[in-house]
């Protein structure tokens, strides 16, 4: 399906939630002048119509993001065709319409070589390339980088697109928050908040004082924490191997930095970088009991959703668990032996949907909320470092900002031994304590590595 039907799939949806929610707040307007009206009819009219309400949301959150996405591909398409009409021409009848890439997967030059012979030896016709292939960069996706300085170069736009599209599966969650580009110049971001707000009480009497209490202020920071690894390798490989290694070693230090980026957005517990599992005032629900089922833990769900309406006073919009919890809940059956969590479509009592076998990623859904699996979840927590966690969240709140990944190559450090250090890394800061109420964590005993089968 194209973007462009998501879009209007979205339109259609939302349209219909809205009527949904029309049709939900007429019957409790009509209830309400019912002679036999009743607290129950009254409370039951006033759930269905709250529950249109958090459709409607989430049906418009959801459309906007795809807008988002439109606007943003209609923004890098507009600027790759603004650079090929800017290029000069070539005079004959042959023509250029658009630049190939300078480094690209399976292709006669290597990145990593061309710079290491710019860095160590000057070499003119490596270096020209290495500036081609940063404006390409820069261009295509939109990106910035600042720091630059003695050999830094932004990777070739191949493993820039894999990094943001294709190596997703290792940071589920990292890239279900809100997403900003990370400033330069800076190693902590602070964002400004109200601490206590501002007070309206009813008046007295005529032209008495109104109320009046004066709002604290505050901020939230969060520290800009560097991740990065590093390859050494002969200088004898890098030089005379007519493979480039581009392809292994970027892949794979792009794979393992997308991981480490996951974790830290999930588990990280230092001062300013705090990750989802530790932020302080989160909502906790325990889901304690040594012979943990489905139906026990469904209403902690519910739980842990209803505590982010109450105290947020918005709705959560994702759920993330551990790969073996979701399968938990595929296998779960009732007393007939019917599965509980069924593929989309009617079913018998059907707790949720699944959407197919994916092993990271969007699965299904849990009581209207997407279920995202993700395997950097940890499954060592709690007394019997065996339990693992599933997290109910507001992922608007939380705001990742991330920076241009970056790629160098040193031989000073081995020069002695004819061997090249390359070396990636990237900069990251993690707002995840600007709502604390919008985090809620389910633990507890009930949440041990699942038995499958007798």
């Amino acid at each position: 399906m194209t973007l462009a039907q998501l879009i209007e799939r979205a339109r259609t949806e939302l349209a219909a939630a809205i009527a949904t929610r029309q049709t939900a707040q007429e019957a409790l307007v009509a209830l309400r002048s019912d002679p036999n009206l009743t607290v129950e009819s009254v409370e039951a009219a006033t759930a269905s119509r709250d529950t249109a309400d958090a459709e409607v949301t989430r049906r418009q959150e959801a459309l906007d993001g795809l807008l988002a996405e439109e606007a943003r591909e209609a923004e890098i398409a507009e600027l790759t065709a603004r650079t090929s009409a800017s290029a000069p021409r070539p005079t004959g009848g042959a023509r250029v319409t658009s630049e190939p890439e300078v480094y690209r997967q399976g292709g006669p030059v290597s990145y990593f070589r061309d710079l290491y012979r710019a860095t160590q030896r000057g070499d003119r016709g490596s270096m020209e390339r290495l500036e081609r292939n940063d404006r390409q960069v820069l261009e295509q996706r939109a990106l910035t980088t600042t720091d630059g300085a003695g050999g830094e170069f932004v990777p070739p736009l191949w493993m820039v697109n894999q990094f943001m599209d294709l190596a997703r599966a290792g940071r589920v969650i990292a890239d279900q928050v809100a997403q900003q580009a990370l400033p330069g110049g800076t190693d902590t971001i602070s964002l400004p908040r109200l601490v206590t707000g501002t007070a309206v009480a009813e008046q007295a009497t005529q032209n008495s004082a109104l109320q009046n209490t004066d709002a604290t202020t505050g901020s939230v920071s969060a520290a800009v924490a560097t991740l990065g690894g590093q390859q050494v390798v002969s200088l004898q490989l890098l030089e005379q191997s007519p493979v480039n290694l581009d392809d292994v070693l970027l892949q794979d230090l792009a794979n393992d930095y997308a991981v480490k980026l996951d974790t830290f957005v999930i588990s990280n517990n230092a001062t300013n970088k705090v990750g989802l599992l530790n932020v302080s005032g989160a909502i906790s629900v325990t889901y304690t009991d040594a012979s943990p089922t489905l139906g026990e833990l469904y209403p902690k769900i519910a739980d842990a959703i209803q505590q982010v309406h109450t105290n947020r006073f918005m709705p959560p919009d994702k759920i993330f668990m551990h790969p073996r919890r979701w399968a938990a809940f595929l296998a779960a059956v009732d007393s007939q032996g019917r599965p509980l969590v069924v593929p989309n479509g009617t079913g018998q009592n059907q707790l949720g949907t699944t959407g197919g076998v994916i092993s990271q990623g969007l699965v299904g859904t849990l009581q209207g909320l997407p279920v995202y699996v993700d395997p950097n979840i940890p499954t060592n927590l709690g007394t019997g470092t065996n339990e693992d966690r599933i997290i109910v969240l507001r992922s608007s709140d939380v705001i990742l900002f991330e920076g241009t990944p970056r790629a160098e190559a040193s031989r000073d450090q081995k020069f002695d031994q004819l061997s090249v250090v390359l070396r990636f890394y990237n900069y990251a800061a993690l707002h995840a304590s600007r709502y604390p109420k919008s985090v809620a964590i389910i633990s507890g005993t009930g949440l041990v590595a699942p038995v499958f089968g007798a």
